[in-house]
């Protein structure tokens, strides 16, 4: 990418910052109780520092790829801003935690680099369904641009994480891949099935459905893991 091989993500992170931003906000957003429990859980998701990650990232010795994680987590820390000025338009609180979230958390503080980004991948490819969902889903014009706008982001993160794991992925003998990326689809197609079952209300009214997410999450991760390989 580029003549380095983060300068074009480094690029892309930059000029999004550049272009970003906010909604026009405004007060009496009509939240459907559903929809609102569930954005409240994602928000929280959302709303980590990322100092592990970036401490990972500084560690393994690639400051332009440090740079880049620095941005990708800015990022995420924006969409939590965003969710959260969302819920507060509409007389919504943000809540302090989620049991997902905590399991997630110490999954991936207690992993490597590689496990770790493996794991943060399996949030954004339910990350990306589930916004997509939210902005087609609703008729709140204010609700369809917040996460049309996350999604917008989300698109772009899952290539830059995807990248990444290939080069971390490349040293390992091809069915070691295989056997890697498979189970990786596995465990998000089981964190697919927890997600659908605790948003069901919410999901059901967004149009999708239970059943519907999780197909469509399972087959959105054949292309990802092939780029991992």
């Amino acid at each position: 990418m580029g003549t380095t091989v983060y300068g074009d993500w480094i690029r892309d992170f930059e000029a999004a910052r550049e272009e970003r931003g906010d909604p026009e906000w405004r007060t009496g957003v009509p939240l459907d109780p559903s929809i609102r429990r569930s954005v409240q859980r994602f928000q929280v998701g959302e709303d980590g520092d990322g100092a592990e990650l970036i401490t990972k990232a500084e560690a393994d010795g690639d400051a332009e790829y440090a740079s880049a994680v620095r941005m990708f987590v800015a990022e995420e820390r924006n969409h939590a801003r965003l969710l959260a000025l969302l819920l507060a338009s509409g007389g919504a609180p943000v809540i302090a935690s989620h049991w997902s979230d905590r399991v997630f958390v110490t999954l991936r503080r207690a992993l490597g680099l590689r496990l770790e980004l493996l794991v943060l991948m399996i949030a954004e490819a339910v990350a990306l369904r589930y916004y997509r969902a939210l902005r087609d889903g609703t008729d709140d014009a204010l609700t369809r641009e917040v996460a049309g706008r996350i999604l917008s982001d989300e698109e772009r993160h899952v290539p830059f994480h995807c990248h990444r794991l290939r080069r971390s992925l490349r040293p390992l003998p091809p069915p070691v891949r295989l056997l890697v990326t498979s189970g990786w689809r596995a465990a998000l197609a089981a964190v697919a099935l927890v997600v659908a079952v605790d948003h069901g209300p919410a999901l059901r009214r967004l149009g999708v459905g239970r059943f519907r997410f999780v197909a469509e999450v399972v087959r959105s991760s054949g292309p990802i893991a092939a780029t991992m390989r």
